[in-house]
């Protein structure tokens, strides 16, 4: 009876382990099922668009630049991202046999061979650092804003995936281009994919001059080929244009940045990664035509963008976690965001 007691002791006890062990591993998986929600749906939320639009009509008046801001900004984005080396992908970061992980995919690469490594530029052609630079979104905030003289005196500007710059909107967002981000969905939806004809896409960039077309070709595996496309296009018709291929380890890197900061989504917006660029390689960064509310400050309707309202997909972006943070910086003195009608002279009031 004793042994066998014995037995049925070991076995009870056996089983309690194994019990205690299952209760851990649930736990354990409810721990990470935890973090991961707090990760995807952080506990800090975004103020509410009126409380945002409340505290911008507060905040606004003379604007005071920040010196010891901007050069902070500036070693921070220098440290994590190195934007002056890594912002486009070279022939000295990324030479012949460098793996290329695409930012936007899990487990893509593409391999540098031959024939890419002679598409890409020797090194940064950017004389830095740049002086006066301008970022401009596509916000419907521009429309009658008369920001496009303010715009065009910047001595560098960055526009966002090929906006119009035709006639009738030159008085709010101007004509000058120095560097214009070209989604490659923007290819495939506006030009076929430029499997049929090649003449509206290259008519269409006439526009921005002798300007940098920058153009994420190793961020989605679906986006490589399109942006190799544009690219032989426009070397095939001698254009002045100079294709950039954004290099996917300084968008990741300035992802985790921003994250880092509170902006949480799928993926930035092409505007912030810009902002992100001209802080790290401009003396003074002025922003316009970033504002993601269907409102304005007058409370009258905004369209998405300043020539149609076409909505983005939901989700994807966080527009207005990215509007926080860069309103942080405005009020700091770090950047200057135009949010409304530009003033007829630099050091006016913002409207």
């Amino acid at each position: 009876v004793d042994s066998c007691g014995a037995r049925h002791n070991t076995r009870g006890e056996k089983m309690l382990v194994r019990c205690y062990r299952a209760k851990l591993s649930v736990w354990a998986a409810l721990c990470v099922l935890v973090l991961c929600w707090f990760y995807v749906f952080p506990v800090y939320r975004v103020p509410r668009d009126k409380d945002i639009m409340e505290e911008v009509l507060r905040q606004r008046g003379i604007w005071q630049k920040n010196q010891t801001g901007i050069d902070l900004y500036r070693k921070l984005l220098t440290d994590c991202c190195n934007p002056q080396r890594m912002f486009a992908v070279t022939k000295e970061n990324s030479p012949v046999g460098k793996v290329l992980w695409y930012d936007g995919e899990f487990y893509h690469w593409h391999t540098v061979n031959n024939k890419t490594y002679s598409l890409f530029v020797q090194d940064n052609p950017l004389d830095v650092p740049l002086k006066k630079c301008a970022v401009v979104g596509n916000s419907g905030i521009l429309r009658h804003s008369k920001c496009g003289r303010d715009i065009d005196q910047a001595s560098f500007i960055m526009r966002c995936n090929l906006p119009p710059l035709s006639k009738e909107y030159v008085e709010d967002v101007g004509t000058r281009t120095h560097l214009v981000t070209a989604n490659p969905s923007i290819i495939e939806k506006r030009f076929q994919n430029l499997l049929w004809s090649r003449k509206a896409f290259v008519d269409s960039m006439k526009v921005y001059g002798s300007s940098y077309v920058y153009m994420p070709a190793f961020t989605m595996k679906p986006g490589t080929d399109p942006s190799l496309r544009a690219y032989y296009t426009l070397a095939d018709t001698s254009s002045n244009l100079t294709m950039l291929f954004a290099n996917p380890e300084f968008l990741s890197t300035v992802g985790k940045f921003w994250k880092g900061r509170g902006v949480h989504a799928k993926r930035l917006s092409t505007g912030l990664y810009l902002v992100s660029l001209a802080l790290g390689l401009c003396e003074e960064v002025t922003v316009y035509g970033f504002w993601p509310f269907s409102v304005g400050l007058d409370e009258h309707p905004v369209s998405h963008h300043y020539y149609d309202n076409i909505l983005p997909c939901k989700w994807f972006h966080a527009m207005p976690e990215e509007f926080v943070q860069l309103w942080h910086l405005h009020k700091s003195g770090t950047l200057r965001m135009r949010v409304g009608r530009c003033p007829p002279q630099e050091g006016g009031t913002l409207d």
